[in-house]
């Protein structure tokens, strides 16, 4: 055995446990810690600007790869309720990250010492474990749990709490015997496989609705595999985008009621039957339950038993990670095919593609100041197959998803259910750690880009390349959107005459407020504005080129016209179309399929 201090010890088990990927700010409760990373060498570490920033970055890098867990490491008191922002967005999407925070010494805890707050109780209900670890010899038994909570059942985060004196003491381990703890997923059986495949095999227009649990548990190709044997189509909800890619044959669309497509919406409610796995049947992707339920069977597969008729009660459920499931009803399926005992759903699935080739949303517009469908077609041209996108919640959010595409798993960052603003940047700063080399634009409004735009100093200081494209209308878009029903329009406005950037005759961004490319320009990074539709592809490109130039962030800001109302309603029959609709190939020139073409 070798005595060491508690902190030496943590170190190695991240270290064994695979998880050398960390964000943070030291302090005076947590320099223990550092000085343990730093002797032991082999954890990089991303010095953010915030701790909040530090848990998106944390969660981002969870985000882009199978197994990855991001850890974020914080002081005592307000780092850890700064971190509280990023548990809840990690911990609503089902992705573990690990955060570590500094504590007074155990003694002075209830003595309202300076930074002494009670995080464990203030973190335990947005994540898996939170522990204040008050005896030295706990702390490699909390770190293993924690790893083993973060990876078993549904995915999630973990906050270990560790006092100062705790970090500094010592005690007896040894790492070469350490051993990761068992991994528990519950799988489905063969004869849950054959009932669920029994029900989908009785219906003439089955749908399969993939969730972010096909992603997390790495299952993406299993899904495809028994898509095209059971030659039925695949729905992806917003967290599962990518699960199969956009242009395949039988990827149908996504439904709901903000960021889904006219014709996922209409095939939803052509079905007859609809087998959900690792999905949460979230209001934004049902809308109303009468509407979305009536006249289909439903069966609902989940690696969490609570999750199972939370929303709405199903006709079948089977409690199991998303890849076992698949792998079993693969086995089932193979069987069935081979003995010519599945049903053909070839028009079924013709007709899912002839509403994909013909209901589709304008994006050739022309308008100065430019309409933001727009900059999405632009987008579409501009990044190939290969690129990640990041974005969390907004006009732009919604938008991006009616109309850009998506090629593969985890090339969707998308904070789904929480939607913290500002979360995209920090985010995007962890996916390039996690994908060094690789093409990741993030997509933000305004408002977004300005609640942590501090952290694009990260980027510049460590050399974390990517592109962020800013849609700019200078409003709280999506809650002015909102306020319609209110007939207001009350203090969602940001703009203003910005003393620092004079008027310039023509310009489209006068009145606009935040200059954001001389902020961006301030934090070390570079900047483009565009403010004519037909000026976006070269500003894509020059873009590109200052990222391989100077390794650092490029913001490319899109002067937007104030005002644009982003299609969306309150039930999946009765979306609102606020713009013209495609009528011509011209008009929706990067579609997946070409207008009225198949």
């Amino acid at each position: 055995m070798t005595r060491m201090r508690t902190v030496d010890a943590a170190v190695l088990i991240l270290e064994k446990e695979g998880a050398t990927e960390a964000f943070g700010l030291p302090g005076a409760a947590i320099n223990p810690f550092y000085s343990a990373m730093r002797a032991h060498g082999g954890i990089r570490h991303t010095l953010a600007r915030h701790v909040e920033g530090a848990s998106h970055m944390a969660d981002g890098y969870s985000r882009s790869a199978d197994g990855n867990i991001g850890v974020c490491i914080g002081t005592s008191g307000p780092a850890g309720t700064d971190m509280i922002t990023g548990l809840y967005a990690a911990w609503a999407d089902s992705v573990p990250i690990l955060c570590i925070t500094g504590q007074a010494p155990v003694a002075k805890l209830h003595k309202e010492d300076f930074q002494a707050v009670d995080i464990e109780t203030i973190a335990s209900s947005l994540t898996k474990m939170a522990m204040t670890v008050l005896e030295p010899a706990q702390v490699p038994g909390a770190f293993q749990k924690a790893f083993q909570l973060m990876r078993s059942g549904r995915p999630g985060p973990v906050l270990l709490d560790l006092p100062i004196d705790v970090q500094l003491a010592e005690i007896e381990f040894d790492i070469d015997t350490y051993e990761p703890l068992p991994v528990v997923k519950p799988a489905a059986s063969r004869k849950q496989a054959a009932k669920a495949l029994d029900l989908l095999s009785a219906s003439a227009r089955p749908l399969i609705v993939a969730g972010g649990g096909v992603i997390n548990a790495g299952a993406s190709a299993q899904l495809v595999e028994l898509a095209e044997l059971l030659g039925v189509p695949v729905v992806p909800t917003l967290m599962g985008w990518g699960a199969i890619a956009d242009d395949h044959p039988l990827s149908a669309g996504m439904v709901g009621l903000q960021t889904s497509h006219r014709y996922g919406n209409e095939t939803m409610l052509a079905s007859d039957f609809v087998i959900g796995i690792g999905n949460r049947w979230a209001n934004r992707h049902t809308g109303g339950l009468d509407t979305y339920t009536k006249g289909r069977t439903f069966v609902h597969i989940d690696i969490e038993p609570t999750q199972i008729g939370r929303v709405f009660a199903p006709d079948y459920s089977i409690v199991s990670d998303a890849g076992a499931a698949l792998d079993a009803m693969i086995a089932v399926a193979r069987e069935r095919a081979t003995a010519g005992a599945l049903p053909d759903y070839g028009t079924w699935a013709d007709e899912c593609r002839a509403r994909k080739a013909s209901l589709q949303r304008k994006t050739h517009f022309e308008n100065v100041p430019i309409k933001p469908q727009r900059v999405y077609e632009e987008m579409n041209l501009a990044f190939g197959a290969d690129t990640t996108y990041v974005t969390t919640i907004g006009l732009s959010q919604i938008a991006g998803a009616q109309m850009l595409h998506v090629f593969g798993p985890r090339k969707w960052i998308n904070a789904g259910q929480a939607g913290p603003l500002g979360w995209t940047g920090p985010a995007a700063l962890g996916v390039v750690r996690a994908k060094p080399g690789e093409t990741v634009v993030a997509l933000s409004g305004d408002y977004d880009f300005q609640f942590m735009i501090e952290e694009l100093a990260v980027g510049a200081q460590f050399n974390l390349p990517y592109l962020h494209v800013v849609v700019n209308n200078s409003y709280l878009g999506l809650i002015r959107q909102a306020q319609r029903g209110f007939e207001m329009d009350f203090h969602v406005s940001l703009a203003f005459d910005n003393i620092n950037s004079p008027h310039v005759e023509g310009s489209t961004a006068n009145g606009y407020g935040v200059d954001h490319v001389k902020v961006a320009e301030g934090l070390g990074c570079k900047a483009v504005r565009v403010e004519r539709p037909e000026d976006l592809a070269a500003a894509f490109a020059e873009a590109r080129s200052l990222m391989a130039e100077h390794r650092v962030p490029v913001v490319v800001e899109v002067i937007l016209e104030r005002v644009t109302n982003i299609s969306m309603g309150v039930e999946i029959d009765g979306v609102n179309e606020f713009e013209e609709l495609a009528a011509s190939p011209d008009d929706a020139p990067t579609a997946i399929l070409s207008l009225a073409k198949v």
